[in-house]
């Protein structure tokens, strides 16, 4: 896969040619060493860098691969763990995948079949002798090169010798048809002999196109793993009698692996060099396979276009499950999706993404584009702060009518045409563009209401001070209408509805006005010392204080539209974050220690219902912890994780309704579309997926747009629905524009 613009050009005297492979917890290259040395280099994304688990784990799976330097696997040339992106160099094997091998061609037979068992026993015993046990043996991480197998990433493996590892959480790592009994059951047992029921189930599977203990789900492929015998239909009757021994249930009554290199060398022999070798393709076994894992996180590999989608299904071939007395359960921990290997191929597209009849019509004369917030605008002005500053980023952007309003910052705010991504004007607001003392602006987007661009300007003076206003732009022109001083502390959320609520510089008085003119409606007090957010729902008007005193609740006032005077005061949670209505009763996620609970990064754990009208209040507990961002939409609690997982939750029940992996790290709040039941998200990056909302389907995704990755505690990508096309703004300023029927079609430069 070609590199993408986000992609560094070197890392750590590397210079990277190719892309090998991505998922949600790194990148895998092809890189060249000045001597022209080829390697892979795997890099660890950006946000998981300052995981110290995770850091641990990679470290884990570099001291692992060290120690391991026999001819059937891939040696370390180079690392660095303690880079700010951690990252590996091992050697470079062009090879493909076994799994691709059985996708593309069908199980293997004579001479393939026995050097592959013959060199994965090689290869274990290098292993097991330097003292590791792989312990995630299966047919993704195994390369067909061609002088014989090579087995990679040991990024869950451990020590031999070693029981208190860091895959001891509670949850077994692995993949189900390919894991051992014992890594249900007790994970402390894991031993040597374990690499032997996987490498078993591993040949079952080369030679039939189906696993030992294959079943329907997940869950009872782990059952049957644990507690039934295995299948074996349809493996040559020798082999299959070594098989059968290395796949009982006590690890004690394997065969050990100098047995088993001379038990299949007799019952794999070489052929007869006057009988030519054939294949048997087997593809409706290898299409039950793909079935029985569609969906869980274990569909088997697509097969892969240039274009960056699949004509087939998402390679998941990471699970995590966790064993208790009786009962198999699915676990969720951040190695769910890719474990150590990061490469999970390219991002898919099912096979009704393209059908037009669940999408909107994009408008007449609207076409795929991308730009950015700093290109020039069509009078020929160039944005002076982008073009000066390595600060620029924290991007965001709102459509309103045909165009498209953004800003950032040091991203002067500008006017974007929906149809071409084309700048229409760019505002001339910056205060600190000239000067070496000068500092930067950072513009805030408040929204876009009554032909109105609304705006907090920070201007960062090199003396350090700050000074805070509320900036009001006409949308056509992008001239300024009106400005007002604010307090930058107190209050938050500050468009709400059809008002501007600008607060005083002592944060207590807070006046209404009228977006495009700035006239005065109104003003209130706020209570003394709190910190408040407005929000409207429906038409009401609310403000949410949280007081300075983490022990005392916050207060919910709802204030009347038409003169600011309280109608209601009722109390809320301390730590919580007001969603929307849920059959007339507002919800509030629940969450944090104190004040606000913000929806776009939360650990939260339960739902409270407040009825407006008597006060009276439940409260829904979830049946998990979840940690991510949260949307209300549709009676439903859409949440987001980091790791790119989506979730859909009833706010009535707390029962989770469906639950769906995806490519899209570190998203945002996602965006839900009434018309077609789709749910939108996009990373930092600039990857964007949409799901069905009934069944939590993955429609299709995207590769990333974004020409930088924003670094450091930044606003999230955001998915604006433009009349059935969609728009993605992320972080570090880009634009692109998107029709959903059609998300592979390449956009235009705006």
């Amino acid at each position: 896969m070609p590199l993408h613009r986000d992609d560094p050009k070197s890392v750590g005297g590397y210079r990277l040619v190719d892309r090998l492979g991505s998922g949600g917890m790194g990148v895998v290259y092809w890189g060249r060493s000045r001597s022209g040395r080829d390697v892979a280099v795997k890099v660890v994304h950006a946000q998981y860098a300052e995981n110290a688990v995770f850091r641990a784990r990679f470290r884990q799976e570099i001291e692992a691969v060290r120690k391991v330097s026999g001819a059937f696997t891939a040696p370390v040339v180079d690392a660095d763990p303690e880079a700010a992106r951690p990252w590996m160099a091992t050697q470079y094997v062009p090879a493909s995948s076994l799994a691709e091998r059985l996708r593309d061609h069908g199980p293997l037979r004579g001479t393939e079949l026995r050097r592959l068992a013959l060199g994965l026993v090689e290869a274990l015993q290098d292993i097991h002798r330097a003292g590791v046990v792989h312990r995630d043996l299966k047919p993704a991480n195994v390369l067909m090169a061609e002088d014989g197998p090579r087995v990679i990433d040991f990024g869950i493996s451990r020590a031999a010798e070693n029981h208190k590892t860091l895959t001891e959480t509670g949850q077994m790592i692995g993949t189900p048809p390919f894991m051992s009994p014992e890594q249900f059951t007790d994970a402390r047992t894991v031993g040597p002999a374990s690499d032997v029921f996987s490498l078993a189930a591993l040949l079952v599977f080369s030679a039939t196109g189906r696993g030992p203990f294959d079943a329907d789900s997940p869950y009872m492929t782990a059952f049957r793993v644990v507690h039934e015998p295995p299948g074996l239909d349809g493996v040559p009757g020798p082999l299959r009698a070594v098989l059968e021994r290395c796949l009982v249930k006590d690890a004690a009554d394997r065969p050990q692996l100098d047995v088993l290199a001379k038990e299949f060398a007799e019952a794999l022999p070489e052929p007869d060099p006057m009988d030519p070798d054939t294949t048997t393709l087997r593809v409706a076994d290898l299409r039950t396979f793909e079935e029985t894992y569609a969906g869980t996180g274990h569909a088997a590999p697509g097969k892969v276009t240039r274009s960056g989608l699949t004509r087939g299904r998402r390679v998941r071939p990471w699970l995590v499950v966790a064993c208790t007395v009786g009962v198999l359960a699915l676990g969720t921990g951040w190695y769910i999706r890719f474990g150590p290997g990061f490469s999970d191929g390219a991002p898919a597209v099912s096979s009704d993404a393209s059908a037009n009849s669940r999408w909107a019509a994009v408008p007449t004369g609207w076409q795929p584009w991308q730009t950015t917030m700093s290109e020039t605008a069509q009078s020929g002005e160039v944005n002076p702060l982008v073009k000066d500053s390595a600060d620029a980023g924290d991007a965001t952007c709102q459509t309103y009518e045909n165009a498209v309003y953004c800003a950032g910052n040091n991203i002067l705010p500008v006017r974007l045409d929906g149809s071409t991504g084309a700048t229409v004007w760019r505002s001339a607001l910056a205060t600190s563009a000239e000067g070496a003392d000068s500092a930067r602006d950072n513009f805030e987007l408040l929204g876009v209401r009554d032909g109105t661009m609304l705006l907090q300007h920070y201007v960062y003076g090199a003396d350090g001070g700050t000074k805070a206003s509320i900036v009001a732009l006409d949308t056509e022109s992008g001239e300024q209408l009106w400005d007002r001083r604010r307090n930058n502390v107190t209050v938050d959320q500050i468009v709400s509805g059809d008002l501007v609520l600008t607060p005083d510089l002592s944060g207590r008085l807070v006046t209404a006005r009228s977006p495009y003119t700035g006239t005065d409606s109104w003003t209130t007090q706020l209570p003394s010392g709190d910190y408040c957010q407005f929000a409207t729902e429906g038409s009401r008007l609310y403000a949410h204080c949280f007081p300075d005193d983490e022990t005392k609740d916050a207060v919910l006032l709802e204030l009347n539209k038409a003169n600011g005077s309280v109608l209601r005061r009722l109390k809320t949670p301390n730590a919580s974050g007001l969603l929307g209505t849920v059959g007339g009763r507002l919800a509030f996620v629940v969450g944090g220690d104190s004040g606000p609970a913000r929806p776009e990064d939360l650990k939260f754990g339960e739902i409270w219902l407040l009825d407006p009208d008597t006060g009276a209040a439940t409260t829904t507990k979830l049946t998990k912890t979840y940690d991510g961002s949260v949307r209300l939409a549709a009676d439903t609690l859409w949440i987001t994780g980091a790791n790119g997982q989506v979730t859909a939750v009833s706010p009535l029940t707390g029962k989770q309704l469906w639950q769906t992996r995806t490519g899209v790290e570190g998203s945002g709040q996602p965006t839900y579309d009434p018309r077609t039941r789709t749910l939108y998200l996009a990373s930092t990056s600039g990857r964007v997926a949409a799901l069905d909302t009934r069944k939590g389907k993955l429609l299709w995704e995207t590769g990333a747009h974004a020409d930088q990755l924003a670094s450091g505690d930044v606003t999230k990508s955001k998915v604006l629905l433009y009349d059935g096309a969609l728009i993605v703004s992320t972080p570090d300023g880009t634009v692109f524009s998107l029709d959903p029927a059609h998300p592979e079609r390449k956009p235009v430069s705006g």
